[in-house]
């Protein structure tokens, strides 16, 4: 895997090392010992996949809040999507700042998102599967999250959200948000 880091401490965004031969090619997508050497959390608790139907949904911005923050390895296995994370550590030099990167199933591209960040994505295109490696469980009422278009933030989407559910439409802003909590 090539591993590239971003202007946020701990965040990487990885590609694939391909080895192509005549049937096409194989390359790792994940190895514990390679995300230890790069000081990344290499445990992976659970999986999920997330499917979305219609370009222009909207999922985020998410996290676990403290004790259950979580570590993402994020992956764009059908479709593209506009990824961003936002750094949530008080005491980091980036706090507040965020990046977006394009994934695809195209691409291979894949995110690594640290512990306290959040995390969301708007579908570039329809049928759009998103699979994530998590390092924590999800625990019931640890779930939180930011309006993704808190003024805070000023994340620039690449178009608005045509699906989007309650919840993630009416996250509190910032500076009212449980991050005590996170």
């Amino acid at each position: 895997m090539i591993f590239e880091a971003t202007r946020l401490n701990g965040a990487f965004v990885l590609d694939l090392e391909r080895h192509d031969d005549e049937r096409g090619f194989f390359a790792r997508s994940f190895c514990a010992e390679e995300f230890a050497e790069y000081g990344l959390d290499p445990s992976c608790l659970q999986c999920n996949i997330s499917f979305n139907a219609r370009k222009g949904t909207l999922r985020g911005m998410h996290f676990q809040v403290s004790p259950y923050e979580e570590a993402k390895l994020v992956r764009c296995t059908m479709g593209a999507i506009h990824d961003v994370i936002v750094d949530l550590r008080e005491e980091s030099p980036t706090y507040l700042e965020h990046i977006a990167v394009e994934l695809s199933a195209e691409n291979r591209r894949m995110l690594f998102v640290p512990k306290g960040f959040a995390h969301g994505f708007l579908t570039l295109t329809d049928s759009a599967e998103v699979f994530y490696q998590m390092s924590s469980i999800y625990v019931l009422g640890s779930a939180s999250g930011l309006r993704y278009n808190d003024p805070a933030l000023e994340i620039e989407w690449p178009g608005m959200p045509i699906e989007i559910s309650e919840r993630d439409r009416t996250w509190p802003n910032y500076q009212t948000s449980t991050r005590s909590d996170g």
